[in-house]
Parts: C-alpha cells; structure tokens; sequence
C-alpha cells in the first residue's frame, strides 16, 4: 500500500499507536511529552506534526512551527554585502515575515524529523517533504519555509530537498565537548587541560566565588518564574539572531514530566537571581539549553564563564559522553574542549518567482568565523 501523510494540530490528537510504532521516543526531544511542553507553554505558535503512515502504521514524523520574524531579525546576522541586505529587506517588503519552520526552533540540533529505523531513507524524506509543502498550502500569509538543523552525515538524504525548491545554507555550529570516561570530577577534567586553559578555568571559579548555585524543584522555577524570564531575555536581547522568545512557563512543564533528566540551576548573589542554565540530558548527550544573565553583574562576577564550568561538571556528574553546548560564542566554548559540529538548514520562499530570486544570496551565506582552542594536552 502507498505511503499516506496525516497533519495534526496537537500532540494530544496523535495516536498512541503512532509513537508506539516509530519507536522514536527513547529520544526525549521526539516524546510526546516534551513536544508537548512547548505546545501548551507558547500560546503564539502554530504547532503541526506531520505523520508519513503505511498501512496505519506510522513510519515517520515531522514537527513544525509556525513563527512570525521581523525580516531585519534575520539579514542582520547574515554576511552579505549591503546592496543584497537592502534587497533581500525590500522583497520582504522590509516587515515581518511568516515562517514554518520544521525542527523544533528552540533546540540547536536535527531534531525536525524522525524516520523509522528499517525505512527506504530517501523515499520517506521526500514523503515528509511533501508533507510539509502540504501544510504550507494550508497556511494563510506565509512567506516561507526553513528545515533545520542537519548533521554531514544526514545531506545524502537532505539534498533531495532541493527537489522541493529548497537551497541549503550554513548556520553555525554546535558545539560539542567529548567526555573522556577517566574525567570523573571536574578536577580531572582539569588536568587534562593545558597549563593556560587550567589557568582561565580556576580564574572563571574563583571570580564567581561569591554566587551561591542552587538547582530548581518544579516550585522554584513557578517561584523565580519572572525573574528568569528577565534573565533570558537579556541574553536574547544580546544574540545577533533568535527566531522566537519562549515562554518559560515551559520549564515548569519539562521538570514535571523529566524530573531529573531537566535541570535548571540558579544563580544568586547576595539573594537576587542574577543568572541561570538550563540543561537536558537525553541518553548519553547533555545539551545545554537556554541561559539567563544579569549582563550589569556578569564582568564583576563571571556568571557566564562560571555557567560554561558548571556545564562541564553537570556532564560529568549525570555521566554522559558527549556535551553539545548550543550555538553562539563559540570561541569562548572552544576554550573548554568544544569542537564544532557543522549543521545545515534549507530554505525557500513559498512562492515560485521570490524563491528565484532569493536562491543566489541564500547560497552565499557564510556563517561566522572564529579561533578554534586546543585546549587539551
């Protein structure tokens, strides 16, 4: 029987027998549970999920959002010359544009789509892909389409996207610290490191001395729910690109339904929450989440060097291998062992004559540079 594609509106819509047949929850970031968390937290959003079936079982899934962004928000953090910037702002007609995004838009990494292990890879794509143009031509006032994140290993598959109209891009990297199995204190970890590096890591712990760190039950994170969303604001206010803010009344929902696996850690000085991480661990990876800084504190007290070093000993202390620290400074991230790990988007504009248009320059986005560390012996 031929492959069919279904579209929901909501996670509590999909059969149980869907996620019990894909077997794909194992990976907290393709649970109902966790997608859930973020339906029900971001009001704003237009959440989708489109679901490849063979006879009534499902095969593969995709979950999308549907997100308004202010056209600047974009070209700003993008390297091309004024003369394409000035373009790109005037065929956007210089406003906000509305995207729908597939993969989850608040996590750094390939978590858009999930194919049963055992199926034709290429053909249940190109399945979800024209799943996705489906509900697209179901979405008023939309301009465009974007597939996030792909590691090197998956473009074998991606680049039948090209197919569907689609142009790749660079975007920055993850970056990924690898866990050695004798690290098991921080201490350890140190040794590892060259004198200079050791050096910059006790200086990041002793000028940040004075924060007291404390971990967030499900009622501290309801308690100190303002104020972290103060802090995280802050850090978005500070990022070149965000394509939305969320709402973390999120959080609440993550530690109710991970428990442990979701860790949030405050930091206060002389009482006043003045930064926080957020991290999953989902199997043998911790990833980190978002962060809130009081950047008028941050220079004084090293909240953000003290946030990287808290990272590495929560990897260490929950045993995983691997620590993907997210995007953005990655520079200051090398310097703790972070290597990067590229990762490729696809865009196109809704309609056919933009899309024409627009292709040269999303070819020619380059990303970033910056000096990559070798911090260890």
């Amino acid at each position: 029987m031929s492959l069919k594609t279904e579209i929901f509106d909501g996670v509590k819509k999909i059969p149980q027998a869907y996620w019990d047949s894909l077997k794909c929850c194992k990976n907290i970031y393709y649970s109902p549970e966790f997608l859930e968390a973020f339906e029900i937290a971001n009001k704003d959003i237009a959440f989708n999920y489109v679901f490849i079936t063979r006879n009534g079982e499902a095969i593969a899934f995709a979950n999308t959002q549907l997100v308004t962004i202010g056209v600047e928000t974009i070209t700003k953090n993008i390297r091309m010359n004024a003369w394409a910037k000035r373009n790109i702002n005037r065929l956007f007609c210089d406003n906000s544009i509305r995207i729908l995004f597939c993969g989850n838009i608040f996590l750094s990494g390939e978590y858009g789509t999930f194919l049963k292990e055992g199926e034709e890879k290429i053909e249940t794509f190109e399945c979800l892909a024209e799943g996705i143009r489906r509900l697209s031509e179901s979405l008023k006032r939309l301009h465009g389409l974007f597939v996030k994140d792909f590691k090197n290993e998956s473009l074998y598959i991606t680049k039948h996207l090209d197919k569907f109209g689609y142009t790749p891009m660079q975007v920055e990297p993850n970056m990924i610290i690898q866990l050695k199995p004798e690290w098991q204190t921080f201490e350890d970890y140190k040794t590892a490191l060259k004198s200079k590096y050791r050096v910059k890591a006790n200086k990041a712990d002793s000028k940040s001395e004075l924060l007291v760190s404390k971990k967030f039950s499900k009622d501290d994170i309801e308690t100190y729910k303002i104020q972290l969303q103060e802090l995280y604001q802050n850090t978005i206010d500070n990022a070149d690109f965000n394509a939305q803010i969320l709402d973390l009344n999120t959080y609440t929902y993550l530690k109710e339904s991970f428990s442990e696996e979701f860790t949030v850690i405050g930091y206060f000085l002389e009482n006043k929450l003045v930064g926080f991480l957020s991290a999953m661990k989902n199997g043998d990876n911790l990833d980190a989440h978002f962060i809130g800084i009081d950047y008028s504190r941050n220079k004084a007290f090293g909240i953000y060097p003290r946030i990287l070093n808290d990272y590495v000993r929560l990897g260490l202390s929950t045993n995983v291998k691997r620590i993907n620290l997210g995007r953005t400074a990655s520079e200051i991230k090398s310097t703790l062992g972070a290597q990067p790990e590229a990762l490729t988007c696809y865009f196109k504009h809704k309609r056919a004559f933009p899309n024409k248009m627009i292709r040269p320059f999303v070819k020619n986005v380059s990303i970033k540079t910056f000096k990559q560390h070798q911090p260890f012996k």
